[in-house]
């Protein structure tokens, strides 16, 4: 999978600050996109973009709480870090409880600004990282048979293939030729390998006998 090269994305009422932060971001060799409004931004706003959201507390129209809460409302992993002032703490207390990444205050100190941002994106890195890999198993995952489903939810409950057989009221032979099957198609290495890939998708785990 290509992957893009992360977008740091300010949305701020204020010319003087948008300016300021994409010169201070630029000078390290960041891509910045800059908006004046929430409205501005969510009419481009690209959800598959990597990058953060460095989003103004307050801004005429819509605020950057409620521009917050539609991000979520659209299932945004993208992070948020609120630009706020000095009256502004318990909005950003609550942005924190709504799932923004941080918030830094005005007039902020470059460094804390650069590290902020570099944390964010880290966090998107892996967020994106982890959706990437779910929803490849979760695509293999469904390449498998019905017998195969089941097969699958009996071993990584940790049966053996003797009483898998059992279970299902066929032979052995016929098991152990599904396991593989199971195996080679969700490109597991191992018993354990399979096992964590189940787990790590375990919100889904009930499709696999189809309940």
């Amino acid at each position: 999978m290509a992957h893009k090269n992360p977008t740091i994305v300010i949305v701020d009422d204020d010319l003087a600050v948008r300016t300021a932060v994409r010169l201070l971001l630029r000078s390290v060799n960041f891509t910045v996109e800059m908006y004046c409004s929430g409205d501005e931004f969510l009419s481009a706003f690209n959800p598959d973009l990597p990058g953060c959201l460095l989003l103004d507390i307050r801004m005429p129209g819509i605020s950057g709480l409620a521009l917050q809460k539609q991000l979520n409302a659209q299932h945004s992993t993208t992070p948020v870090i609120f630009m706020t002032g000095h009256g502004d703490v318990p909005m950003a207390v609550e942005a924190m409880q709504n799932g923004a990444f941080d918030f830094i205050q005005k007039p902020f100190h470059d460094d804390k600004l650069l590290e902020t941002t570099n944390r964010a994106l880290k966090k998107d890195e892996e967020t994106r990282h982890s959706i990437h890999q779910h929803d490849a198993i979760r695509r293999r995952l469904q390449s498998l048979t019905p017998r195969e489903r089941e097969v699958l939810a009996l071993i990584t409950a940790g049966k053996a293939n003797k009483v898998v057989a059992g279970d299902l009221s066929v032979s052995q032979r016929t098991v152990e030729i599904h396991r593989s099957r199971v195996m080679e198609k969700m490109q597991a290495s191992s018993l354990a390998h399979l096992v964590r890939m189940v787990v790590a998708i375990e919100g889904d785990t009930s499709k696999l006998t189809g309940s």
